[in-house]
């Protein structure tokens, strides 16, 4: 872990930069700057002595790397305000600087250079944290434990280092069990600094990490987007490094459909392609750089109008306030509609298909349903990784609905199998699907597989805007020259103006991304119109006051 990339050295005029900023302290040796599972910490440069970054396993005590003069510490977890994976100890005593995180907020936001290499530093020891640091998190469970795997999607999408300890595989387990005391009906469990968390769900989890919205003061920002997406996240840099209070709020992980693209070749300025992970990484830290606050998981269930503000209400029943918000939900794949589907959903049928899918499947036959392009890089991804692989598509053609450059990969594959005219019409298994029954062109027949990954069609998540929003035949929501007058209520009249651009029939809310109607379903498309949309907030921002109505549900 040590070398240029994860612990440069700071030059003479950056010292003297930060030193202006922070407050120099003696230490000795022994002292803990920051313990494992600390909620925060301060951004520490050493001056003199050294101090050792520690991982904590079973008890004991790991050296991973030694900092000295010259060096800082910290990662990702110091911006976005999770909980520390590793512990810092002072190995030499001598003195270091102490820059609180509204201070090194002010130096990444005005000193470029500076600020380049403290977040490439941050970003280069998250990926080796992911493997080096697994073990400061520890999830057990069998593969067919409900909830794990959407446990194990949370923390694989947003790149917190674990490992994952299965009891059917894993012959160390037991003994783990017996040392915290975890009988086996409360799996699945997370352990992580000494503490347990049994029947561990993504919501439970997040919220002990510092994910969620429990970390953040505030119930009234600027802008609200809800949907953590490409869209939504283009709407958070931009906000957020325009001056706007912003809140990103996300129902599950960050990325949307295009966090679980293994492999996106079209977009702009990529021309070797880029995973949807690692775009997906890049605006979010991008946006917590600029000061955004993202919370995950955090759903929205509803909206209405408070005294010209837009109250947004949460899950867990709790509001939270934006003088403007953005709708970024996008839209989810529509499920088979064939019986027993709900049985093999995380065992054996998904809708993404990632490392985490891949791993499941191993090199065994897997079949594709769609004939977008979401479902040939998913064909493309899971042939690489050896499946052999059966694509479904409805339509007499591949070329109908996919991008010109991804049918011919696919039709010239070795590892893949093109069926058009072809439908699921049953699943086969018991405690894991095993196959399935097609109806094609000649009639019916069975097929074995380990897995159905499902990318048909698209459905709008518009059902939180709580019908404040005009919406299209098919649920989409309808923005500015798409709206007739007779959705535009007197208020528009009264305003002396058209809707802006993005703007829905309700003044203040916004849409871009999938979830509104007849936008371009392409990850450059949605990056596109959540960065346009924030022009359109500052322009409508013009016109809102300030003060806030009460909070419902706030503390």
């Amino acid at each position: 872990m040590a070398d240029l990339t994860t612990s440069p050295a700071l030059d003479t005029a950056e010292l003297a930069t930060l030193g202006t900023l922070g407050a120099r302290r003696r230490v000795r040796a022994g002292e803990y700057l920051f313990r494992t599972g600390d909620a925060g910490y301060d951004f520490y440069v050493v001056l003199s002595g050294r101090v050792d970054i520690l991982l904590d396993v079973d008890g004991g005590e790991e050296v991973l790397v030694a900092h000295g003069p010259g060096r800082f510490l910290g990662e990702l977890n110091l911006l976005t305000g999770m909980r520390v994976f590793v512990s810092a100890r002072v190995g030499e005593p001598g003195e270091v600087l102490a820059i609180s995180l509204e201070s090194l907020r002010y130096v990444i936001s005005t000193y470029p250079g500076l600020s380049d290499k403290i977040l490439a530093t941050f970003i280069a020891r998250r990926n080796e944290l992911l493997t080096g640091a697994s073990a400061s998190l520890r999830v057990v469970g069998s593969r067919f434990s409900p909830g794990l795997p959407q446990v194990r999607e949370l923390l694989t999408r947003a790149r917190i280092p674990h490992e994952w300890l299965d009891p059917d595989v894993d012959r160390d387990v037991d003994a783990l069990l017996r040392a915290f005391r975890i009988a086996p009906e409360e799996l699945p469990v997370a352990i992580t600094a000494g503490t347990v968390l049994r029947h561990v769900t993504p919501g439970t989890l997040s919220e002990h990490l510092g994910l969620t919205l429990d970390r953040i003061p505030e119930r009234t920002f600027d802008l609200v987007i809800v949907g953590g997406g490409p869209s939504g996240l283009a709407a958070a840099v931009y906000g957020a490094s325009e001056g706007l209070r912003t809140l990103g709020l996300e129902s599950s992980t960050p990325g949307g459909q295009a966090g679980t693209s293994s492999r996106i070749e079209n977009y702009f300025g990529f021309p070797t392609g880029v995973s949807g992970a690692e775009l997906t990484q890049r605006g979010v830290v991008q946006a917590e750089k600029f000061g955004a606050q993202l919370s995950v998981p955090c759903a929205a269930v509803g909206l209405r109008e408070s005294s010209g503000h837009l109250e947004v209400e949460l899950a867990d029943g709790t509001t939270v306030l934006g003088r403007a918000v953005i709708a970024a939900t996008g839209a989810r794949y529509r499920r088979l509609d064939v019986p027993r589907l709900g049985e093999f959903e995380s065992r054996g049928v998904f809708y993404a298909a990632t490392d985490l899918e891949a791993r499941f499947c191993g090199p065994n036959p897997v079949v594709v349903v769609g004939g977008g392009n979401s479902a040939g890089q998913a064909a493309m991804f899971l042939a690489e990784q050896e499946c052999q692989v059966a694509v479904l598509v409805r339509g007499p053609a591949l070329h109908a609905g996919m991008s010109s450059y991804l049918a011919d990969r696919l039709e010239r594959h070795p590892r893949i199998d093109v069926l058009t005219e072809t439908t699921v019409v049953a699943l086969e298994g018991e405690d894991r699907l095993t196959g399935l029954r097609l109806r094609g062109p000649h009639g019916e027949s069975a097929r074995r597989c380990v897995a159905l990954f499902s990318f048909i069609g698209a459905e709008p998540q518009s059902a939180w805007l709580s019908g404040l929003a005009a919406l299209d035949a098919r649920g989409f929501v309808l923005t500015d020259r798409a709206l007739t007058a007779d959705e535009l209520d007197a208020r528009w009249a009264g305003a002396g103006r058209d809707p802006l651009p993005f703007e829905t029939s309700q003044p203040g809310l916004f849409a871009v991304g999938d979830v509104r109607s007849a936008s371009t379903k392409r990850v450059a498309a949605a990056v596109g119109e959540g960065s346009a949309s924030v022009r359109s907030v500052h322009e409508f921002l013009a016109f809102v006051p300030r003060t806030p109505p009460s909070v419902a549900g706030a503390p």
